[in-house]
């Protein structure tokens, strides 16, 4: 199977980004014979382009109201793969009010895909974008400046716009930066590198996509094992043929996936809350039996010991485990129309636990043109800042800058359910 890669596309309203999705999926052969037959007559009945030109960006702009108003409205995930990768693609809204659905879509992402608009430059939209993907610590940054066509292919302008570019990346303190010149319109480095652009030595945005490290993977592979349970598995209905009858009734499994690290049979592991130790004696996946498991597999676990193990638990590498603890300083990206103050009582969704929680104190609001917190007294909707919870019970919590998937969490309003902001830990303790 090949590898996964994930990454996501952003940028300000009308640079481009649904038009370069469909061009990378049509050029990197992703679309079925009917789908683009569908695509071409759609076009034509828009007269896009005239003759048998395609409206790229009908591929992705899939609701009613995006393709009315010519704008991403939601996040479009688009599956696809060549061969040397898997791809999930995320295309997200580059409109400030859809902030939150490039939260969402970047959360996950290995890289995030900006584009800019060669005759704009940096915008203020991109900006924030550009301080969302810091702050949410996304391994890798690709700038595809669109549009070069437009500008006659030149050097200089595209130099202009890179220059800015990098300087605002290094002020945000973005590392792993590489920017790319491309028309989404016409395929110019997109997947096939151009012509036009002979003075362009680097990689296509697909070679880049193809090359780049998955450093999720990595990471995940060299931290400790770390496992939320997710459910305990015991026997129901009647007994199978060929089962031994007392192996069947005493079965208990924790089933979970594997969110770092790795584990084998023998392994010595403790069970947090509580801290009980004990040994790992079955490794259960699809059905078969293993000696060791890794990260993100799926599977369930047997313990030596009878414990109290429930949804939510933590199964984790003994010796090697951060401290519970009830307090944390978070980045909160604030989704909801609801504003968020001081004394509000939420639910926080740690892994598989969810517990209730109060939001002591509000640190302030980043400022999206430079990172600084700035003081405020609440976070409106699409603002990003710093506040202190406290937890109704320890959890087993690690700093987002270690770990990105041990590292964040999701605030629930406690009511209706509805997600209220993307936390990632800052700091553990009061």
């Amino acid at each position: 199977m090949s590898e996964l890669f994930r990454f996501a596309t952003a940028g300000s309203v009308d640079d481009g980004k649904s038009t370069l999705v469909g061009r990378l999926l049509h050029d990197s052969k992703a679309i079925l014979a009917d789908q683009l037959d569908a695509l071409t007559r759609a076009s034509a009945a828009r007269g896009f382009g005239g003759g048998d030109r395609i409206d790229f960006a009908l591929l992705t702009d899939g609701l009613r109201a995006e393709r009315e108003q010519g704008i991403t409205i939601d996040v479009a995930y688009r599956y696809f793969a060549t061969d040397r990768r898997s791809f999930i693609l995320a295309d997200c809204p580059g409109h400030v009010q859809y902030t939150r659905n490039m939260v969402t879509g970047a959360t996950t992402a290995d890289a995030v895909v900006v584009l800019v608009d060669v005759r704009k430059g940096v915008l203020e939209q991109t900006r924030r974008h550009l301080s969302v993907v810091r702050l949410l610590r996304v391994p890798h940054l690709i700038v595809a400046v669109n549009k070069v066509d437009l500008v006659d292919y030149d050097e200089g302008v595209l130099r202009d716009v890179e220059s800015d570019v990098l300087a605002v990346a290094s002020e945000l303190g973005i590392d792993d930066t590489r920017v790319i010149p491309v028309s989404a319109l016409e395929g110019d480095n997109v997947v096939e590198p151009s012509a036009n652009t002979h003075w362009y030595d680097g990689p296509t945005l697909l070679e880049l996509l193809e090359t780049l490290s998955v450093i999720d993977e990595v990471e995940s592979s060299a931290a400790p094992f770390r496992f939320p349970v997710q459910s305990v598995i015991r026997p129901q209905g009647a007994l199978a043929p060929g089962l031994d009858p007392d192996a069947y009734r005493d079965y208990r499994g924790y089933a979970g996936q594997v969110a770092s690290g790795s584990v084998r049979v023998g392994d010595r592991v403790t069970v947090i809350p509580g801290g009980a130790t004990t040994t790992v004696t079955a490794i259960d996946r699809a059905g078969e039996a293993r000696e060791t498991a890794f990260a993100t597999q799926s599977l369930a676990l047997r313990l030596a010991d009878d414990l109290d193990v429930a949804r939510g638990h933590v199964i984790v590498a003994e010796g090697r485990h951060p401290l519970p603890s009830a307090d944390l300083t978070a980045s909160l990206f604030w989704l909801d129309q609801r504003p968020l103050t001081p004394g509000t009582r939420v639910l926080v969704k740690y892994g598989t636990a969810t517990v209730q929680a109060l939001v002591r104190d509000l640190q302030g609001r980043f400022d999206l043109d430079t990172l600084a917190l700035r003081p405020a007294e609440r976070l409106d909707i699409n603002d990003i800042g710093q506040a202190t919870l406290r937890l109704a019970s320890e959890l087993p919590l690690q700093p987002y800058a270690e770990h990105r998937r041990a590292g964040a969490f999701v605030v629930i309003h406690p009511q209706d359910g509805a997600t209220l902001a993307a936390g990632t830990v800052i700091s553990t303790g009061s």
